[in-house]
């Protein structure tokens, strides 16, 4: 399935973006006035090969693992965490289900491999390939054969959404100790060193800095992971719900259908997605810069710009959601503002 679904990746359709921006130069208003979101108006044509693109069933998949690196003491937060914020996901009182009733985007949780026991409950997909990774400190966080199974599994669970309706995704996480695996992730994909591309994640002193850099390096040491292996990278010193992600990104974009990735976790994800399919890149929209130090330098190694710059650093789908938004923004602009012959309003050139 995952070469398949690789092999499917096309381009965009140039020709639905030569519409687009045809139609933007008729209507009401200076050429170019509306910024980026004229630009995201023409990417969103040519991913859905419509001169007019359309923005209504809207989703976001958060997804869940947790990580054995949490035993070197990396970070403030207890492993239980992520299982007690998946209820909270469930109950509706997370930040992630207060953005997306805003939008109005449903919200896939899924639980790729929480090291607790949850019990089971319809709102929560299961697809859990272990009770959390094994500690990459000491040898790979997962099996080849397992990264690949995480992966898989977001293919089919973003095909299943696209069959019950979907013009657009976007991509969120849970995991104690997932910045810690993104930024060993985001160290062998980007060729940076590990002191650029680690941050403070949920609010670490500088002693406690020092120490997540050592065992991201220790990691690494242990494993040598090589960057034209990214299935490899992944299972050294990635996370079933980094993998799930990427499988997201490469199964929507395989069905054109605009992926919009959140903070760090999913910037990792995606230098995954990417490096197993180049092409996929175009179908990714960058929602917002996370304050994680190493967000920036994965922004930049893809090629992508986000829409927003607000600090946060949340994670759970929180900045797709609003990139969501401004997508839809962005399509309805096009498809609903009035041209100038249709206003009867003179066009530019008139002083």
């Amino acid at each position: 399935m995952l070469d398949e679904t690789i092999t499917s990746i096309r381009p965009l359709d140039e020709a639905a973006m030569a519409g687009a921006r045809a139609r933007q130069d008729t209507l009401t208003k200076p050429p170019g006035s509306m910024g980026r979101l004229e630009e995201l108006s023409v990417r969103l044509s040519g991913i859905q090969g419509k001169a007019a693109p359309v923005i209504r069933e809207k989703a976001v998949i958060t997804m869940a693992g947790d990580h054995g690196i949490v035993a070197e003491k990396i970070g403030n937060w207890p492993q239980e965490v992520t299982a007690q914020m998946v209820l909270n996901f469930l109950g509706g009182g997370a930040g992630i289900n207060v953005l997306a009733r805003q939008v109005g985007a449903r919200i896939i949780v899924v639980d790729m491999g929480i090291a607790t026991v949850l019990k089971a409950d319809s709102r929560l997909l299961s697809r859990k390939i272990a009770p959390g990774t094994k500690n990459m400190a000491n040898g790979p966080a997962m099996t080849v054969e397992e990264a690949g199974k995480a992966v898989t599994a977001g293919i089919k669970i973003v095909a299943g959404e696209i069959e019950k309706g979907l013009d657009i995704v976007g991509t969120g996480d849970m995991g104690i100790g997932n910045t810690t695996a993104s930024s060993a992730i985001c160290a062998v994909m980007t060729g940076r060193a590990v002191t650029e591309v680690t941050g403070r994640g949920t609010g670490l002193t500088d002693d406690q800095l020092k120490h997540k850099i050592d065992v991201i390096n220790q990691a690494l040491d242990v494993n040598h992971p090589d960057r034209s292996r990214p299935l490899e990278v992944l299972a050294k010193v990635g996370g079933f719900e980094i993998g799930g992600l990427a499988g997201v990104m490469l199964g929507a974009a395989a069905r054109r259908v605009p992926v919009v990735i959140d903070g760090f976790i999913s910037g990792a994800a995606a230098l995954i997605a990417c490096a197993l399919a180049p092409q996929a890149k175009e179908y990714l929209i960058a929602s917002h810069l996370s304050a994680e130090a190493g967000h920036g330098i994965t922004l930049q190694h893809l090629g992508l710009k986000p829409l927003l710059e607000l600090d946060m650093r949340l994670g759970e789908g929180t900045g797709a959601a609003l990139g969501i938004f401004l997508a839809e923004a962005a399509a309805r602009v096009l498809s609903e503002m009035a041209t100038f012959a249709e206003a009867g309003v003179s066009g530019s050139g008139e002083g």
